[in-house]
């Protein structure tokens, strides 16, 4: 989601079926006479059938564990990646690459498919990477860099707000516009400079976002421009004025 195809934040700064189970019949013959042996046909067992039922449904079980063990790690190994990259102000080329690569790892194992239907997307997310330039400021001296980016999103009221911290605390707000269950049309409406004086955003100040993973605790977005985004939540009741 961008101003001019960057991302959201780019306006601030830019400014299973189940195997039948067959029973064996079963033959018993008189031990002292000459009679035929008498074959007993033998009827599943209900609790045989059940239990191994059972067994096929519970076998749905580790599957999903295993996915959401597998997110884990690939989160820490993510989150790892990024930690000395200065938000990826400091990122090679290689370690832009090796970021990426991890991330996709994380999206394919993304647990919400449909993120924009869900309540994990509310609140107020911080911004702890990206490639985009714009938002990390690299033209300007570090003294003169937002030391924190901030991004909100209420489900709800389809409503958006990106928020620099010092040193300059700029904020935009932005309407969106569902693509699909995942993807948003971003227009931004209102900028603040310095958090208080508003300017009307231009027309030209839109862009695309799309929520590529998503949990309780971190989300990864790609803009418009191929801008990937990795966020961790930190107020999940936080509203974005409408």
């Amino acid at each position: 989601m961008a101003l001019s195809s960057a991302s959201l934040f780019s306006a601030v700064t830019a400014t299973y079926s189940v195997p039948h189970f067959h029973a064996p019949p079963l033959s018993s013959s008189s031990s002292s006479s000459s009679s035929s042996p008498s074959h007993f046909p033998i009827r599943p067992s209900t609790h045989v059938l059940v239990s191994h039922k059972w067994r096929a449904r519970v076998s749905f079980f580790p599957s999903f564990l295993k996915k959401g063990k597998d997110a884990k790690i690939i989160k820490e190994e993510l989150l790892e990646a990024i930690a000395p990259l200065d938000r990826g102000a400091d990122a090679t080329p290689q370690d832009q690459q090796t970021v990426d690569q991890i991330a996709r790892k994380l999206e394919a194992v993304n647990p919400i498919k449909e993120p924009l239907k869900s309540n994990l997307l509310d609140g107020k997310w911080e911004l702890i990477y990206t490639t985009s330039q714009s938002i990390l400021q690299t033209k300007r001296p570090k003294l003169l860099r937002s030391v924190t980016n901030y991004q909100a999103i209420n489900v709800d009221t389809l409503r958006a707000q990106n928020m620099e911290s010092w040193p300059f605390f700029n904020q935009v707000t932005a309407d969106l516009t569902p693509l699909s269950p995942r993807k948003v049309a971003v227009k931004f409406d209102t900028f603040k400079i310095g958090g208080i004086i508003p300017i009307k955003a231009p027309g030209r100040a839109r862009g695309e976002l799309e929520i590529t993973y998503l949990d309780e605790e971190l989300r990864v977005s790609r803009g418009d421009k191929g801008n990937l985004f990795v966020l961790k939540m930190v107020d999940p009741s936080y509203r974005v004025p409408v």
